[in-house]
């Protein structure tokens, strides 16, 4: 095993990460065409992250990552998603893994980066895997469907749920850490929108993972996280949940913006329907530009106090009250929500023209509504819960 840390000095700082990224964009803007007909983000702009270090910015300082704040990682995907967001929406699942994989058995994390720190790992969190305990460990079998990113990683997470040890008693859901060579990829990706994600289905027959390679997903304990030992930064104690969720709606926000941009850029020189002249003419147009720069700011505000709250409870190593968290978790699934209303109402503006798939808020239109259909995104089961809370009555979602 050869643990290659970063020393302290060479860790870049959230605004070189950010401007990394920024820098990024016109390269973005220029491949999404390309990763949409490949149906896949381009091994070249992957390499590119790789290099810049965004993959790392999660990943524990003992296996080369800089250990930093989830809002640095927010912001580096928000800033890629102006360009293309399916290159963000493969960054937020792949770039979050090396932080649940800090909290593995110390014997799974030497084997995904003891060779290589740089090494990515897919995931799918769908519980529908097969689980039969063995001897030290179960079999699994399934097909998952989502892997977005997994033809550029080298290890999987993979949802199952472990049949309970008495009867009557519950099953556990838990993550299965699997490496390329034990599960198939069934190429299927063929969607109105984030085509450039590849998401892709998985195939794993009946192969053997080790319980060190498990991990009990929605336990948050310190027990269900063996590797604080190895890693116990304030940051490895924030709830799953939390972490994971903002990571399949935060290129929404940054793809509000990325449509905003291309909006204000066509607006200058597209003919208004209202006969105005340009479109910045438009009083109508102008409001709904103004609304949707107020939308992404709001946004953006809302997921960086919420993360500052729930570090600031990390680091005296306690959590943030129940009800604050159920508001995250509410708010996280209603930014999808709200940047499909406003990327519309920017579509729209744009009157005859936004008809053409040439038309450059198309895409993020496309792009953020398929984002929405995420699970995670689903805001009326998460609101109902948080609600029934407020009114006095229990909480049902333990995730959070």
């Amino acid at each position: 095993m050869s643990i290659q840390s970063v020393p302290k000095t060479a860790i870049p700082s959230e605004f070189d990460l950010v401007q990394r990224a920024r820098a990024m964009v016109p390269r973005l803007l220029e491949r999404a065409e390309q990763a949409e007909r490949d149906g896949k983000v381009p091994d070249e702009t992957v390499g590119e992250m790789l290099e810049a270090g965004f993959f790392r910015v999660l990943q524990p300082k003992r296996y080369g990552g800089y250990e930093m704040s989830p809002t640095t990682f927010y912001k580096v995907q928000m800033t890629l998603a102006e360009g293309c967001m399916s290159t963000a929406w493969i960054y937020g699942v792949l770039g979050v893994h090396p932080w649940q994989m800090a909290l593995f058995d110390e014997r799974a994390q030497d084997e995904v980066w003891g060779g290589d720190t740089s090494t990515l790992i897919g995931s799918t969190y769908m519980p529908v895997g097969k689980v039969t305990p063995t001897e030290k460990g179960f079999r699994l079998s399934g097909r998952w469907s989502f892997s977005s990113g997994c033809e550029h990683v080298e290890w999987i997470f993979l949802g199952g749920m472990v049949p309970p040890v008495t009867e009557g008693g519950t099953p556990e859901y838990r993550t299965f850490l699997l490496p390329k060579s034990d599960f198939k990829i069934v190429r299927n990706w063929n969607t109105f929108g984030l085509k450039g994600t590849g998401s892709h289905d998985i195939l794993v027959e009946d192969v053997f993972v080790p319980e060190y390679r498990t991990h009990r997903t929605r336990d948050d304990s310190i027990a269900a996280r063996p590797g604080l030992a190895i890693n116990d930064a304030p940051l490895y104690l924030l709830p799953f949940a939390q972490v994971f969720v903002r990571a399949v709606s935060s290129s929404c926000i940054g793809g509000l913006q990325g449509a905003l941009n291309a909006f204000r850029a066509s607006a200058a020189v597209q003919v208004s329907r209202n006969f105005l002249g340009a479109t910045a003419n438009d009083p109508s147009a102008q409001l709904v530009a103004s609304e949707a720069a107020s939308a992404v700011d709001q946004l953006k505000t809302t997921l960086f106090r919420n993360f500052e709250a729930l570090m600031s409870a990390a680091q005296k190593g306690e959590p943030a009250p129940i009800e604050d968290r159920l508001l995250y978790r509410f708010q996280s699934s209603q930014a999808p929500e709200i940047c499909a209303h406003h990327v519309s109402r920017l579509l729209k503006a744009c009157g005859g023209s936004g008809l053409y798939q040439s038309h450059p808020v198309v895409r993020y239109f496309l792009d953020i509504h398929a984002g929405r259909a995420h699970v995670a995104n689903y805001a009326d089961p998460v609101g109902r819960n948080f609600g029934g809370v407020l009114c006095g009555l229990e909480n049902k979602d333990t995730t959070v």
